[in-house]
């Protein structure tokens, strides 16, 4: 599959900008760009509308993916997926485990960085879904599993440096992380509710786990205009818990 472009222009002080494959035609209010034309070009160069105007090509990275990929439902929030990678010092040599995958978004952000990442999702629809994305982004090192990572963990004879987990079974996972953990390996888990973090917490104090903590990430754009700087009226407020473990 080839990989999609990101198509940028400025007119009259806005930003247009459209993520597409390279085939077909992209009709829009600025003319109609062949599509086809972007397989003779690379990033940097332009391409333009039978009106004439200008489009600088892009290469898509992963906050691009998570704006425009197709969705399965809602993904963990790139200021949630920092957080992760800041805390468990995620590197090219690494092995990880997530689950569940969903539409593949953290998995994109993860398999930017990682050696390698094999992510399991229970819901078969899904699938198709996240697979589609993961050919997208060119992303060969992700390996996409179906099945229950309750059960599935019990079976892996696999080894990881880090172990993501957005699912509602976190804390029935908890228990067998320990076991397919490299020793200075994490573990790293999403929860939206106090009460599912509770329980994850709970379930690694049964474990030898430690530098244990939970995090909670507000973020506020900050806005410029000719009245004055402030933080936006509009924000990402609470969307989940972060809880890392250290093996």
């Amino acid at each position: 599959m080839d990989t999609p472009v990101i198509l940028k222009t400025f007119r009259n002080g806005k930003i247009k900008e459209y993520f597409v494959m390279r085939e077909g035609e992209l009709h829009t209010d600025l003319g109609i760009i062949k599509l086809d034309e972007l397989k003779t070009k690379t990033f940097g160069d332009t391409i333009s509308s039978h009106l004439g105007i200008e489009f600088i090509i892009r290469k898509p990275k992963a906050p691009d993916f998570f704006k425009y990929a197709k969705r399965s439902g809602a993904p963990m929030m790139p200021k949630d997926i920092g957080v992760i990678i800041a805390n468990t010092g995620l590197c090219s040599s690494d092995c990880v485990l997530d689950a569940g995958t969903g539409s593949g978004i953290l998995a994109i952000y993860l398999g930017s960085i990682a050696r390698k990442v094999i992510t399991y999702e229970i819901r078969e629809e899904f699938l198709e879904i996240a697979r589609e994305n993961f050919a997208q982004a060119g992303l060969y090192n992700i390996e996409l599993r179906h099945g229950d990572i309750v059960e599935e963990i019990q079976k892996l004879d696999e080894k990881f440096d880090i172990v993501t987990l957005d699912t509602i079974s976190a804390s029935h996972v908890v228990s067998h992380v320990p076991r397919i953990l490299f020793p200075g390996g994490f573990l790293a888990a999403y929860s939206p509710f106090f009460e599912q973090t509770k329980d994850i917490r709970d379930a690694i104090g049964k474990t030898n786990f430690t530098e244990l903590k939970t995090i909670e990430t507000i973020e506020r754009e900050i806005t410029f205009t000719d009245r004055g700087t402030r933080p936006a009226t509009a924000r990402v407020g609470h969307t989940g818990f972060i809880t890392i473990a250290r093996y």
